[in-house]
């Protein structure tokens, strides 16, 4: 059995580090993932968030480019929402041209951040496209100039690369399933998010079932998941600790998935609507190596899931490293 790995980080600036610390962890992760033979490393983006510095993940992505080799670096995700199509796909132009066959462009559908950022990042925006028409010009523009349907024939993101990026839909719900499917993407399921176990299978099933090979493509699911090896079974607990997961239902229906009560009531607070908030334990696969490589192989045949993507949430950047070395070496000689 041959499987393919990732890494998804988060830039997370631990109590005690500067900003400039965390990203420079991130290089160093990038780096450490390549050696381990790793398939791809995913930088997230975060708004308005103190904790959190990849605010940004197509600059974050230049760089890595540039202190890696051969690994593929790309976002986990690009909140297309706020965003013109056009600009993306420049951006991401730019990237697949200096990097050919590195580069990927995943897509997430979540906020980034809490009501006040999204104002921001939308502001003066009048015309608002659904995600579905956003993610039809998007690839359209990554590939080449805009179609006859387009308002703007001819339209061009320079420069169109020999090999685009490749697109990829993230989510935590059926309904991001069903539109991975319609647009023939490769699907990312985000289960450190959302660990209900029967929406994650529906969802998978759904995508599955519905996918759309018009476009010449076959299904591909990633499975991400909160992992943590180490040593011993005591030292995994202990780093695990008592992270929460918290769900957040606004009376409008909207729902979001954040880390605390506190930011579910924040969230609340500057959108101005009354809430709901689910509180779970965060889902973590923990253990020493044995552990995890039995629980992995346990989820992957449960969901079907043809690679994963990992992300590790420990303040000791050292124990961090050492985790993913322990996932390397669980799977020794069935990386691919």
């Amino acid at each position: 059995m041959s499987f393919k790995f990732g890494i998804l980080d988060q830039s997370i600036i631990f109590p005690g580090q500067t900003a400039a610390e965390a990203l420079g962890n991130t290089v160093k992760l990038a780096q450490l993932a390549e050696k381990l033979g790793f398939e791809r490393f995913w930088v997230s983006e975060h708004h308005d968030s103190p904790g959190m510095a990849g605010s940004s993940p197509e600059v974050l992505i230049a760089y890595l480019l540039a202190q890696t080799n051969t690994i593929r670096i790309g976002s986990g995700g690009v909140m297309l929402q706020h965003y013109s199509p056009y600009k993306v796909a420049e951006n991401f132009n730019v990237l697949a041209t200096l990097a050919p066959g590195r580069v990927e462009l995943g897509i997430g559908r979540a906020p980034g951040g809490l009501p006040r950022s999204t104002k921001a990042l939308q502001k003066g925006v009048a015309e608002q496209a659904t995600l579905e028409e956003k993610l039809t010009e998007l690839e359209q523009l990554l590939h080449g100039p805009a179609g006859l349907e387009h308002p703007l024939v001819g339209l061009q993101a320079s420069p169109i690369p020999v090999q685009p990026a490749d697109v990829y839909l993230l989510g935590t719900s059926v309904s991001s399933a069903e539109l991975a499917a319609s647009k023939g993407y490769p699907y990312a399921f985000a289960l450190f998010i959302n660990n209900d176990p029967e929406t994650a299978r529906k969802a998978i099933d759904t995508y599955r079932s519905r996918f759309n090979r018009e476009h010449g493509r076959e299904p591909k699911t990633i499975l991400a998941l909160s992992v943590i090896a180490a040593d011993t079974e005591e030292e995994a607990a202990k780093l695990a600790g008592q992270f929460k997961s918290v769900r957040v239902t606004l009376a409008s229906g909207k729902t979001v998935n954040v880390g605390s009560l506190e930011q579910a009531e924040e969230f609340a607070r500057q959108a101005g609507e009354a809430f709901t908030a689910e509180e779970r334990e965060a889902d973590i696969t923990k253990g020493t190596k044995e552990q995890v490589r039995k629980r992995l192989l346990e989820i992957k045949e449960h969901y079907g899931a043809d690679e994963f993507i990992f992300t590790t949430i420990v303040p000791d950047f050292g124990k961090r490293l050492r985790s993913f070395e322990l996932l390397k070496e669980a799977f020794e000689g069935e990386l691919v």
